[in-house]
């Protein structure tokens, strides 16, 4: 099945720890890998930490209702519930909420609005009823809770994550700046590090999470529980704007096509649900349950893909994607570099860009640039090429640094015709760094004709295949 979704569109798999152990997370991250090396494709493994879980205690009966209007405290006592009072044990919660916050319970079934606290006890006032059991998680969208975003077995998840060689490290329960830090200073560059925005709070620095992330995403399954449902679609504009200014990746995910759990098509308004994320400068789309638990879980990927073919073909998408160039490039050559590619690719109608990149960066940026035309990215790096997997646009491909100048612009012409990207007599734009071979010195620019030598095959690369 993993090989089945590859060939329908998938470019990446998420692996999410708060249903998998190590075991699971080795044999999954085996299985991609052996699809990886059958394909020679490279493909990104990303691993979603769980992230700390708030709850309610137990219930002495199976469920409770709670009515709207009547009270309701939450308090440390262990002792099980009943419909007037539960445990929450979580100490954090008592120190940190205040008179007017809001809670929710069950994703926000259950609203109440805090109105007296004192220690180890807060009393509500239930705004919306419903019905409760036991453990139900619990939601605090007015408050930022002592917690750190990564608790003792997210640290254990992480570092075998990264021991095994996965690409993305996704970090939960991000509510400031400081937890991104934590992460990558445990993560150490083995892996990506990608800051889920799911809390209001991490609204309020977005700027700063971006700055220390390597990518973003719009988790708005528990961002809607949090915020009043009509604020996320505007968010996720916003975010995605950010991001890509940034030139960091962006992943909108969560309920994309939730209907295809069941059917084997979606509702329209999922289609233009997904169609919207990819006309804003979304880098990735993601299914969740669609793929994962769901009846029809190739149709969904195929689905996914067709949607972001058709609106990327579509005449508004060009427009609506240039508009959004809103800054001038950075000052450095790598940004002028990939702005001016994308601009000489759409004049001299080039078949594509072939992008030299070690670390990964200068692919970014010409993705950023979202021009007309693939964009061919060449890595020595595995890791890179896996990495990038989630970028807008880019076709990675596994190769050795060129030996001169004119090997670089032969191997750029040679794999640009075996991948299919350009035919004999097309041009192709190249953007490398000199010195060659050299992380961060993208300075270059080359148009080269592809030739009918073009056809010979490049020996196979040992690290991929």
């Amino acid at each position: 099945m993993v090989e089945t979704l590859f060939l329908a569109g998938a470019d990446a798999f998420r692996i999410n720890m708060s249903h998998a152990d190590h075991g699971t997370l080795t044999t999954c991250h085996d299985m991609i890998r052996q699809v990886e090396q059958r394909h020679s494709r490279p493909i990104g493994i990303l691993v979603d930490l769980q992230g700390p879980k708030l709850r309610i205690g137990e219930f002495a009966t199976d469920e409770v209702t709670i009515e709207a209007g009547r009270e309701f405290v939450l308090d440390d006592d262990p002792a099980p519930g009943d419909a007037s009072r539960v445990h929450l044990p979580h100490p954090e919660i008592f120190a940190a909420v205040h008179v007017g916050d809001q809670l929710l319970l069950n994703d926000g079934r259950v609203r109440l609005s805090i109105t007296h606290v004192e220690p180890g006890r807060i009393v509500t006032r239930v705004i919306h009823g419903g019905v409760l059991s036991a453990r139900k998680g619990v939601n605090l969208p007015d408050t930022v809770v002592p917690l750190a975003a990564l608790t003792e077995k997210d640290r254990e998840n992480l570092e075998y994550a990264c021991q095994l060689g996965v690409d993305w490290i996704a970090l939960s329960f991000v509510q400031r700046p400081d937890d991104v830090a934590a992460a990558r200073k445990l993560v150490r560059g083995r892996a990506g590090v990608l800051a889920k925005i799911e809390k209001p709070s991490a609204l309020q620095s977005l700027r700063e999470i971006i700055e220390l992330s390597d990518a973003l995403m719009v988790a708005r399954g528990d961002l809607g529980v949090e915020l009043p449902l009509e604020a996320v679609p505007g968010w996720q504009k916003r975010i995605t704007r950010a991001a890509r200014r940034a030139g960091k990746p962006v992943v909108i995910a969560t309920q994309m096509l939730e209907s295809m759990i069941e059917n084997p098509a979606p509702t329209r308004a999922e289609v233009s649900d997904v169609a919207t994320a990819v006309f804003e400068g979304a880098d990735a789309i993601m299914l969740s349950a669609e793929s994962a638990a769901g009846k029809w879980p190739k149709e969904a990927v195929m689905t996914m893909d067709r949607i972001a073919q058709n609106v990327e073909s579509d005449p508004n998408y060009r427009g609506i994607i240039e508009s959004q160039l809103e800054t001038r490039p950075e000052p450095t050559s790598a940004d002028a570099i990939s702005a001016a590619a994308r601009s000489i690719a759409s004049t001299l109608k080039v078949a594509c860009i072939v992008s030299y990149t070690s670390s990964g960066s200068t692919g970014q940026r010409i993705s950023r640039e979202r021009p007309e035309v693939p964009i061919l990215a060449l890595s020595p790096k595995i890791a890179t090429a896996r990495r990038l997997s989630i970028a807008w646009g880019l076709h990675c491909v596994l190769s050795g640094d060129p030996d001169d100048l004119d090997d670089m612009v032969e191997r750029a012409c040679r794999i640009a015709f075996q991948e299919g990207f350009a035919a004999i007599g097309d041009r192709v734009l190249i953007t490398c760094g000199v010195p060659l071979g050299t992380p961060g010195t993208t300075n270059m620019l080359r148009l080269a004709d592809i030739r009918p030598d073009a056809a010979r095959k490049e020996p196979p690369q040992p690290e991929l295949l």
